[in-house]
């Protein structure tokens, strides 16, 4: 996490100016005479294969890291935010002390305060709560409310339990408490590294509406299509070093992209028969080599030169699923399935039958249930009560979300090969290290221990180590986390051509809806239903709920208007007045008339100063008495006229 803080810059101008930017770590160029400018009201999504620079380049821009050549001109008065792709460290502090370091003086009170009011809960003396009103002024102080209120909103929007202690928690769970941190501080500038791992879909969509609504500027990374389709308003592509924008719809993107790497290829061709041609003349004889011409010599030697500084763009990602021999017709049938943590329910009365072929999408938010229920249909837990039986000859391939089939310490090799060279894919033997370029890795990486793998790269690792077995049920459990969309592509086309049958835990959207023929949805305490499709078509079924309830609703609150009016309308028999009421009536005009006489005197006597100069004992009786007279007469009003309205009514 990286803030700088500075006062507000002028309106109008741009937010930071990125000019020839060039960095490597001692390989290729990351940066190649890279520029970008960003304003107010842009939200810029970054994009590039995993390994390009994306995450160098928000080091660079946040002054985190210095180029090895270039300018960044950050403007005057701005205050810039990021949250890295890293997962931060463990520290002491609670959620709420972390997410609110680095709002100032601010910070201060409010951890001030949110600890004072811990305090009285659990310690209701004196001193506790005269704690908690210097927590309060001093928040008053520095009008700390409103930013009391946006720490709040945030961490319960996350789902963060503030009073948590920060280092107990896992690495993507401090992830999302630095998410938190960043979006608090509402920088003119705001930098995202993969803002939606580790978020649920209710957490993204209300992350999109908040980041469309940003006042500020924003450049975030994502390889989540409808997250980047709700948000951008630009696309800038990092491709070999240079950043190059293109239009900010997603599909033209991918059309534009395309157009010009086709461009880009013709180009070289062209470029390279020209080339082929005046290296052959160059290597005519001695009379030609007499005759040649000297600028066309030089000339070769620039196109010489300019092929040399190519750089090819790395292939694309080529893997295959192997496929097993076909399970049964049945892949497993849960019936009436029960479980719950602690008697707190996690899937209550679940059935299913699961037939070989299905495409089956798990979603609903972090903790309702979805990898419990995975392993309860995979037999790695038993249900409280209910059934779980499986079909035949299944071969069972598991994708962790946790990544706990890695070994840090052993090779990218290793882990796909144990301590052999070769693979066997197919019906085919295959070298490990030509097994591994079909997922980019290169020979270099594929000698390297997991440790220093990012997080998209061991992701591909683990789907490389889930290929290389054949399977006929595949269990992904998040997959999609870290990839690349090329590689989210590749991904895609093989499960829809895989014959099997697959079971998928995901919050990207559009991966489900490019994957699931049908989808369980996790409705809370321990409620799991199943609709036809991904989530685009549980999204409108569920709008079609919330609109039929509301105007049920409505229908419901109209009834209950018309029958309260019915019932107002039901005019009751005249009631007869009673002698009392009678009696009472004809006193009340005398009682008001002797209390009005009574106000009006001690309104006079209130009025002399000597009553206050020489008689101040009796102005606080007087007073009281007057407010006592003030509330008898309303009293006696409203009474007055209910009994005249009663006598009118006798009449």
């Amino acid at each position: 996490m990286s803030d700088t803080s500075r006062k507000n810059p002028r309106p109008g101008l741009p937010l930071v100016v990125a000019r020839d930017l060039r960095h490597s770590f001692g390989g290729p160029l990351l940066l190649d005479d890279a520029r970008i400018e960003v304003r107010r009201g842009d939200r810029v999504a970054l994009f590039g294969r995993n390994g390009e620079g994306k995450s160098t380049l928000l080091r660079v821009l946040t002054g985190d890291l210095k180029p090895d050549s270039g300018v960044v001109d950050l403007a005057a008065g701005s205050t810039v935010a990021v949250l890295t792709q890293a997962v931060p460290e463990p520290s002491d502090g609670s959620v709420f002390d972390v997410v609110t370091e680095g709002l100032g003086e601010v910070s201060e009170a409010l951890a001030a305060y949110h600890h004072a009011v811990e305090r009285v809960s659990v310690d209701a003396s004196d001193r506790s709560f005269a704690a908690l009103e210097r927590a309060q002024s001093q928040l008053e102080a520095v009008d700390g409310w409103r930013a009391h209120d946006r720490v709040e909103k945030v961490l319960s929007r996350l789902e963060l339990d503030g009073d948590a202690l920060f280092g107990t928690l896992s690495g993507g769970w401090r992830r999302r408490v630095y998410m938190a941190r960043a979006l608090v501080r509402e920088p003119d500038l705001l930098l995202l590294d993969e803002p939606t791992n580790h978020l649920d879909i209710d957490a993204i969509e209300w992350l999109e509406t908040l980041l469309t609504n940003y006042n500020g500027a924003l450049i975030f990374i994502t390889h989540d299509r409808a997250f980047l389709r709700a948000v951008a308003n630009r696309i800038v592509e990092l491709d070999r070093g240079r950043l190059v924008e293109f239009s900010p719809d997603f599909d033209r993107y991918l059309e534009e992209k395309e157009h010009a790497l086709d461009v880009e290829e013709a180009h070289d061709q062209h470029f390279d028969r020209k080339l082929a041609a005046e290296e052959a003349w160059i290597r005519q004889g001695i009379k030609a080599r007499r005759t040649r011409n000297e600028g066309r010599v030089r000339a070769l030697k620039r196109m010489r030169s300019e092929r040399a500084k190519r750089r090819k763009r790395k292939q694309s990602a080529g893997f295959a699923i192997q496929q097993a021999q076909s399970s049964g017709s049945i892949v497993l049938e849960a019936e009436s399935v029960s479980f719950a943590y602690d008697d707190q329910p996690v899937i209550r009365d679940f059935s299913l039958l699961l037939r070989r072929g299905s495409r089956l999408g798990l979603i609903g938010a972090n903790g309702s249930g979805k990898t419990t229920l995975l392993r309860l249909l995979l037999g790695e837990l038993e249900p409280d009560s209910g059934t779980v039986r499986h079909g035949t000859r299944l071969e069972v391939g598991y994708f962790d979300q946790l990544r706990d089939a890695l070994d840090l310490n052993a090779t990218v090799s290793k882990t796909v090969a144990d301590d052999g060279d070769m693979i066997v894919v197919g019906d085919q033997n295959m070298h490990v290290i030509a097994y591994l370029r079909m997922f980019l890795f290169d020979e270099a990486q594929a000698r390297s221990p997991v440790r220093v793998l990012s997080g998209g790269e061991r992701n591909r690792l683990v789907l490389a180590k889930l290929f290389s077995r054949p399977a006929n049920v595949l269990v992904l459990d998040e997959p999609t986390n870290d990839l690349d969309v090329e590689t989210l592509d590749v991904l895609e086309e093989q499960l829809s051509r895989f014959e099997g049958t697959v079971l998928v835990v995901s919050h990207d959207r559009e991966f489900l809806d490019n994957i699931a023929t049908e989808s369980l949805i996790f409705e809370g305490d321990g409620v799991v239903t199943r609709v036809v499709g991904g989530y685009e078509m549980w999204a409108r079924l569920r709008d079609e709920r919330l609109t039929a309830q509301a105007a049920l609703d409505a229908a419901d609150a109209e009834t209950a208007a018309k029958h309260a009016a019915m019932a107002a309308a039901t005019v009751a028999p005249p009631k007869k007045m009673s002698s009392a009421d009678r009696r009472e009536l004809s006193m009340l005009p005398a009682r008001i008339e002797s209390l009005e006489a009574e106000q009006t005197a001690i309104n006079e006597a209130l009025m002399d100063p000597l009553m206050h100069k020489e008689r101040g004992a009796e102005v606080a009786e007087a007073v009281e008495r007057l407010e006592a007279i003030t509330s008898s007469l309303e009293e006696l009003y409203a009474r007055w006229e209910e009994l005249e309205a009663q006598a009118a009514d006798c009449s």
